[in-house]
């Protein structure tokens, strides 16, 4: 039966508490919430999201919209299909990468970039058959706390440790930090940082971003930030939260400094009940994955962005 597929109501709840359902059922290692999607919609506005029926019951839900680490201009957006598992074979999430396809064109996009786990090697093949191709492959790792050992916390010679929560005021060198380091962190295209105000949005001031986890290097003689790291709770849950950055400036680099931040991180997560801690790296990126390994990460399944032409994604397969 062919899906009937209507645009949902940002600012209606039970449009994005069916949203949320679906997308959590679908893909339960991206979980996302209503309060999620109203961060997103403030901070980025203008995402689309679909809702799929068939036989009058919501079995799939799509997104698409400004991919969150590009410019404004850049020629492609983000896109998402989720279809309930007992929903799946039947044209629904074709007739989904359809629509958000169709809307990429409208406003003028070349591309849609989907992501999709390794552990749904259907979901992979779905995009490969509509001739979308791998652009980035992340090895996501995992570290156990209930059991771990509270790692020794000693900050490098020159520098000193300290915390968003107890210096609010280092956001704007945290910044400069981003702005160095961001383009060399390893990927398809380098990732733009964005203005201050930017930044602060979307990665000091979103909820889930725990400011007292927000470790901040500083250089020992100057004061001027060296490097920072940070953690963010995963959507819905309290003791569950993902690396979100760890970032170096160039001078500071190959003295131990990531590895120490990232040991802060794990020790405040300790300290406060967290039962793991996940972070993904690109495959590229040897550096920061041996750190990890070091730290005891252990390997789950890799996270896979396919890229695709928005013209040919609204073509039937």
């Amino acid at each position: 039966m062919t899906p009937t597929i209507r645009r949902a109501r940002n600012d209606d709840e039970a449009d994005l508490e069916t949203i949320a359902r679906i997308i959590n059922a679908s893909a339960p290692e991206w979980p996302t919430s209503v309060a999620d999607m109203h961060w997103s919609d403030d901070t980025y506005p203008g995402t689309i999201r679909l809702i799929a029926q068939t036989e009058g019951r919501p079995v799939g839900v799509a997104t698409v919209g400004r991919i969150f680490m590009y410019p404004s201009d850049y020629d492609g957006l983000w896109g998402s299909v989720d279809v309930l598992p007992d929903a799946r074979r039947r044209g629904v999430g074709g007739a989904l990468l359809q629509a958000i396809a169709r809307e990429a064109v409208t406003a003028g996009k070349g591309f849609l970039h989907l992501s999709a786990s390794e552990a749904r090697p259907d979901a992979i093949a779905f995009l490969i058959r509509r001739s979308f191709v791998e652009i980035d492959r992340h090895r996501i790792v995992r570290l156990e706390l209930a059991d771990a050992e509270r790692p020794p916390v000693t900050a490098p010679d020159g520098l000193v440790l300290t915390d968003l929560a107890r210096r609010p005021d280092l956001v704007a060198g945290v910044h400069r930090v981003a702005v160095e380091a961001f383009p060399d962190i390893p990927g398809s295209e380098p990732m733009a940082p964005g203005d201050l105000a930017e930044f602060r949005a979307r990665d000091v001031d979103r909820p889930g971003v725990p400011p007292d986890a927000f470790v901040v290097a500083l250089d020992a003689r100057t004061g001027e930030v060296a490097g920072y790291a940070s953690l963010l709770f995963l959507v819905g849950s309290t003791d569950q939260a993902v690396h979100d950055m760890t970032a170096v400036r160039h001078a500071w680099r190959g003295r131990g400094l990531a590895t120490a931040m990232k040991r802060a991180t794990i020790a405040w997560a300790i300290d406060h009940g967290l039962r793991a801690l996940e972070t993904g790296n690109d495959e590229a990126n040897a550096a920061m994955r041996a750190v990890n390994a070091r730290l005891g990460y252990r390997r789950k399944p890799d996270e896979v962005t396919l890229r695709g032409r928005a013209a040919e994604a609204m073509m039937e397969p």
